[in-house]
């Protein structure tokens, strides 16, 4: 009886949004603001460059690594992989990216970027198209596409083909997201060494 009272439904998948993860946005983008309304530039920066890495670096590690092993294993160990990834990653990547851009925008308005006179400026140009780019994919496509994913393979049956097709586009997607993220370092080291 009591295992009959704790037992979920076969066909209803467990939501991927957990709390704590929230909570840790929450403190997150907390710090992002209070650098942005901080006097430390020293703050402000290492808040942008922590962000950035960390963006970059998960981007990088599930479309390159990641990925790649999930089209290989069975349908069981994808499915273990995608329900323990997509709850830890929700949250967390438009949470990196919001911090990367915000606060990379506050730096360049610090740092007198915005002033800069042409051909300089194409720099920051630069950096917004890839940024808006960047946004664009993950909120609009990778973010949507996670969901269906996580929802998708919970399923009793899950639909193979889907899956598939949706997989594959997802990691050109990512793969042009890694691309990117790599063209905004140069540009950043750019910044960073002066024109």
């Amino acid at each position: 009886m009591a295992e009959t009272a704790i037992a979920a439904p076969a066909n209803t998948a467990p939501t991927p949004l957990r709390p704590l993860y929230v909570l840790a946005a929450i403190a997150a983008l907390a710090m992002m603001t209070a650098a942005i309304l901080g006097d430390s530039l020293w703050f402000l920066d290492w808040v942008h460059v922590m962000a950035g890495a960390l963006w970059t670096g998960i981007d990088l590690f599930m479309g390159f690594v990641i990925g790649p092993v999930l089209r290989g294993v069975s349908l069981e160990t994808r499915r273990t992989m995608i329900a323990g990834i997509i709850p830890r990653t929700l949250v967390l990547m438009p949470t990196l990216s919001i911090i990367t851009s915000t606060s990379g925008w506050f730096l360049a308005v610090r740092l007198g970027f915005l002033d800069l006179d042409f051909p300089s400026f194409w720099w920051v140009l630069a950096a917004l198209a890839i940024v808006t780019v960047l946004t664009v994919q993950g909120l609009g496509y990778l973010l949507p596409t996670n969901l269906r994913l996580y929802f998708e393979i919970q399923k009793p049956s899950p639909d193979h083909a889907e899956l598939g097709r949706w997989m594959r586009t997802y990691v050109r997607v990512v793969a042009v997201q890694g691309t990117m993220q790599v063209a905004i370092i140069v540009v950043m080291a750019r910044f960073a060494t002066g024109f």
